[in-house]
């Protein structure tokens, strides 16, 4: 028969387990880890990797519950390939973390919000569109790229940080010829120029003309890769062109520019953009 008395370690026939001091620990220096691995990948691709084997996760979960064997056994020993796939692919986040670790900051990465307001966003419009044009007029080549949900942080680290507002002289003088950063792409987060010079993954896409150089392609390859905005000038035509989920825009006037850019920041545009259906390179 159950005891259903409190006596010492048992309450209502149920034995309660004794927690030390160091379970206590224990618990937090684990949690402050897993809290510390979530800032690094943060603002980077690795959020949509993470989210991937989440997925795989529940659907090996629930394959479980309702009977799916097969499914069961794909997954089962997808599961013993994925752990040395992580490692090749998170090679970047462990080798950032481990570093951090040598010089002491781990506890005090992490990234800080960029949301901008309306007006906010209005005036990094006009500037960008307004430096694109000017650049454009003088044929002076130029990769600026926009930052949204999807984080540029493994592109900005092969880049200068700048880490200043964003203005129309500023991005002109980025891309001045001859200086120290006009060959990279300038990468902005919020309102402000985080990086220059910056290396950007080139499109493989076979549908590419041939006549587009290497910063055309490199504007289509961070565009197919994230979710992130290019705006390329080109050096020998000053065209403006907008790179966009995997898309080139070309021959772009700076209105037609402010409107795309404001409609992508999730701003009011002044007025339908007629670019959409004559102006555009989509991906074969």
């Amino acid at each position: 028969m159950v005891d259903l008395e409190d006596t010492g370690d048992v309450v209502w026939g149920l034995s309660m387990p004794s927690v030390r001091l160091l379970d206590i620990i224990d618990i937090l220096i684990v949690t402050v880890l897993i809290y510390q691995l979530l800032l690094l990948i943060r603002g980077t691709r690795a959020v949509q990797l993470v989210t991937g084997v989440v997925i795989l996760i529940l659907a090996y979960a629930i394959s479980r519950a309702v009977g799916l064997y097969t499914l069961q056994f794909v997954l089962q020993y997808l599961g013993v390939v994925i752990p040395i796939a992580l490692l090749v692919i998170f090679q970047p986040e462990l080798r950032r973390m481990l570093e951090q670790l040598g010089r002491g900051g781990v506890l005090v990465s992490g990234f800080s919000p960029h949301a901008l307001g309306r007006e906010e966003i209005i005036r990094l419009v006009n500037d960008v569109s307004r430096a694109a044009r000017i650049l454009g007029l003088r044929k002076i080549g130029a990769l600026i790229v926009l930052e949204r949900r999807t984080g540029l942080a493994d592109f900005i680290e092969t880049g200068i940080k700048v880490d200043a507002v964003v203005t129309v002289q500023l991005l002109i003088s980025l891309f001045f010829p001859n200086s120290p950063l006009h060959d990279g792409a300038a990468i902005i987060r919020g309102n402000r120029v985080i990086a220059a010079g910056c290396l950007l993954p080139l499109s493989e896409n076979p549908a590419v003309s041939r006549t587009l150089g290497t910063r055309h392609r490199a504007g289509l390859g961070i565009a197919e890769q994230t979710d992130a905005v290019a705006i390329i000038v080109s050096e020998e035509t000053g065209t403006v062109t907008l790179a966009r989920e995997g898309e080139l825009i070309r021959g772009m006037s700076e209105e037609e520019l402010k409107a795309a850019l404001l409609e992508l920041c999730a701003a009011e545009p002044p007025a339908p953009a007629p670019w959409r259906w004559w102006r555009t390179f989509r991906r074969a």
